[in-house]
């Protein structure tokens, strides 16, 4: 067995964070500058070391890891695996930057905090790598695993705790089916590499039944990590009882995981199975953007709205991959538009919904993402989050001057187009139109006015401890009330909106890149090259 340890540095800069970060609260227990800055500085090691070995590979254009023949390999260091290990070390650097709220209130451990959130970054920065089934589940779950205890983490939060637990329960019925999937796939092949599965010449026909069972199953457990139908209820209940910059991490890394995982499994191990493996994606895709289009036009609190927008998000990610292996990949140039559209339309998702969390901490700070009705007015008291938030939205939609989610949705449809799906692009495109109604609603609500004094006293006189219901007072009488009444209901308030300097920097990197982005899409499409087989 060969081991380039050139190819494991990532993953050792990412490992020796986590370490340090728990080196850094013992030597100084609360001190959130100590332990902030290490978690952050390992952060940026780990993106400089992935792009600095993605950079350095030379002619050869890889370096492995973990080898027991020519290409049958558990770890490879390409400029992919090292674009996937920047990606995520961004992500949870900008989780970092928004969760200095949270730190600073007490209601979260630091320590413990980036501890997790670096253990996480640990996973994520193997997956990218993976070319084995053990490797890539193990590397999945090194990824989800620190999050069961991040959606809880907030002290006396009883809906974080009830979050994680619906978080773990759910995850662990998927992990047992994907890792059933994975078995059968062993079993009718006789390897876990994805190269031998993929040129697996199965002699025995009665094997090839087993090998299509055991795909789905592997998909469909896969499926859980992008939200996607049936492996959807837990995003709702997850992103709303979570910490707000837990579910942007969450929103983000486990999606961008969950396709890294799928587009291994799918294109590169799939070869025998194409169209059984096709076909299933394609039934996720017109499942999960259906019911999580429809379901989102009924929500009426902010975090559960973005959660059912990412279930109907993970449809259209999954749709181009589910039309090309349904058809068996006849030409390279079919593979590599549907891969391209593939990751293009996940690298756009992660930055417009990361920019909505980001607007979304910034406005509410350490509280949850509050009810819709709450960001009324929010144009005219801090316009530039206004125009954060429209930016991220309409890009969702689908819509200008979100130029990234806009790119995002014609690349999907040409490429379905492309691949004889004409039926599914149909079906994207009137997924799309249902999407408008609730992106529009909340896009106007930023621009409609603050809710009435009225409503405010209603609701605050309803908080008062065991208090009946009365008529409203008299103008004249003074009427006392609780300050947590007066801010639960209140937040954001009339006050204009004050977020710290990380928070900001965190929320104009993400727009600036969801604007940029958009308006180059041809530098997208070339990125995406690297994931063609």
């Amino acid at each position: 067995m060969t081991i380039d340890q050139i190819a494991l540095l990532p993953t050792y800069v990412a490992a020796a964070t986590a370490v340090l970060v728990l080196l850094a609260d013992l030597v100084a227990p609360g001190r959130l500058g100590a332990v902030v800055g290490t978690t952050a500085f390992g952060m940026v090691a780990t993106a400089g070391t992935a792009i600095g070995v993605g950079l350095g590979l030379g002619d050869a254009g890889r370096r492995t890891a973990f080898c027991v023949g020519p290409d049958q390999c558990s770890l490879v260091a390409d400029p992919a695996a090292a674009a996937v290990g920047a990606a995520f070390a961004i992500l949870a650097l900008g989780a970092v930057a928004l969760s200095l709220p949270v730190l600073r209130t007490g209601e979260v451990p630091v320590g413990e905090y980036c501890f997790l959130l670096a253990c996480s970054l640990t996973g994520a920065v193997v997956l990218g790598g993976a070319r084995d089934l053990i490797t890539l589940i193990v590397a999945l779950e090194t990824l989800t695993l620190p999050l069961y205890l991040l959606v809880g983490i907030r002290r006396g939060a009883t809906a974080g705790a009830s979050a994680a637990v619906t978080f773990f329960v759910v995850s662990v019925v998927s992990t047992a089916v994907a890792l059933l999937g994975a078995a059968l796939v062993y079993t009718a092949t006789g390897g876990v590499h994805l190269a031998d599965i993929a040129r697996a010449d199965l002699a025995v026909p009665e094997l090839r039944p087993l090998l299509k069972v055991g795909m789905v199953l592997l998909l469909a457990g896969l499926a859980f990590k992008v939200a996607a139908v049936p492996a959807h209820a837990w995003a709702p209940a997850t992103y709303d009882g979570a910490p707000l910059p837990v579910a942007a991490y969450l929103s983000t890394a486990s999606k961008l995981g969950g396709v890294v995982a799928l587009l291994l499994v799918g294109v590169l191990a799939g070869g025998p199975v194409l169209a059984t493996s096709g076909l299933t994606l394609a039934v996720l895709a017109v499942l999960s953007m259906t019911v999580g289009n429809l379901v989102a036009l009924r929500q009426r609190r902010m975090v559960r709205l973005l959660a059912w927008s990412s279930v109907a998000q993970a449809g259209y990610v999954l749709a181009p991959l589910g039309a090309l292996l349904a058809t068996g990949g006849r030409t390279t140039e079919a593979v590599a538009l549907a891969v391209a559209a593939t990751v293009a339309y996940a690298l756009f998702y992660v930055i417009l919904e990361f920019s909505a969390f980001a607007a979304v901490v910034a406005v509410r700070g350490s509280a949850d993402g509050g009810e819709i009705a709450d960001y009324r007015g929010l144009a005219r008291r801090s316009p530039w989050l206004t125009a954060v938030l429209v930016i991220a939205l309409t890009g969702l939609a689908g819509l200008p001057p979100g130029l990234a989610g806009l790119f995002a949705k014609v690349a999907v449809v040409r490429s379905l187009l492309g691949g004889d799906a004409a039926w599914l692009a149909i079906v994207v495109a009137i997924n799309a139109v249902i999407g408008l109604a609730y992106y529009i609603r909340v896009v106007a609500s930023l621009f409609s006015g603050s809710a009435e004094p009225a409503a405010v006293t209603a609701a605050t006189t309803a908080t008062t401890a065991g208090a009946p219901a009365t008529p409203p007072a008299p103008a004249t009488t003074t009427t006392t009330v609780t300050a947590p009444a007066i801010a639960a209901v209140m937040a954001p308030g009339a006050a204009p909106v004050r977020a710290g300097w990380p928070v900001a920097a965190a929320v104009g990197v993400a727009a600036v890149l969801a604007v940029l982005v958009g308006l180059a899409p041809q530098g997208v499409l070339e990125l995406a090259a690297f994931f063609t087989p």
